[in-house]
Order: C-alpha cells, then structure tokens, then sequence
C-alpha cells in the first residue's frame, strides 16, 4: 500500500525523525500534538484554548488527506493536570459532540514543555 507522510515544517519532525501524519491506505494515524502557546489567544494556564488549538491544526492536517473530522476514530489526550478535564472535555465535545470516536484521557508528569498543558493523538480511518 502507498504511504503519504504529511509533513508541517516543524523543526522537531527533522530534529526527531517523525511526522505529523501518516495514511496507509484508508489509516490514518497523527502525532501527538500540542498547542501553539502565544501567550495571547492561547496561554500556558487555558486547557480550554490548548484543546481548541490543537483541534484546529489537526482538522486542517486531515483536510490536506482528503478526509475530516467525522472520520475520526479515536483520540487519546494527554493532560498535566487531571482537573483540566471539565476545560478539555468542552473543546473536545465542540468538535466530535456527534462523531463521538473512543476516547481515553490521562494525567502524565511531563510534556515537552512546562507551557503545554493537553497533547491530543488521533486516529481516523477514510470512507473506502
């Protein structure tokens, strides 16, 4: 089967050999992703805004393999802070109220850095 890489010009994908995105055939699988922290629309202490930001960037990534959102199979959402579930939970909802992919949500030590409160995996797989 045809693999296509979707790469987005970060410089951790070179730095550690990944990509935000892989599809094989009609599997799609994304990298862990966390927010673009700008200290102005979304600031290290918002999990709400963290969400929704990384839940922008994925949809996009998924446009450019011809696939969406509905697609989606399942998230796994990574949290340093356990009590921001209520703040993830409404992001999440705003986009998969009605698709409802498996989910799982854990409170882990560490992200790459201190200002990254959610990292979010996806899994979709593409109408044949």
């Amino acid at each position: 089967m045809k693999r296509e890489n979707i790469l987005t010009g970060s410089p951790w994908e070179d730095k550690m050999g990944y990509c935000r995105a892989v599809r094989i055939g009609n599997i799609i699988e994304v990298s862990g992703t966390v927010a673009i922290v700008d200290g102005e629309k979304v600031k290290a202490n918002d999990a709400f805004a963290q969400t929704q930001n990384i839940l922008e960037r994925v949809e996009k990534v998924l446009e450019d393999l011809n696939v969406g959102m509905k697609d989606v199979i399942r998230t796994r959402i990574f949290t340093t802070d356990i009590t921001t579930f209520e703040a993830v939970a409404k992001a999440h909802s705003s986009y998969f109220k009605d698709v409802k992919p498996t989910t799982g949500f854990y409170e882990i030590s560490k992200l790459v850095a201190p200002e990254y409160l959610v990292e979010i995996e996806f899994t979709a797989i593409a109408e044949e």
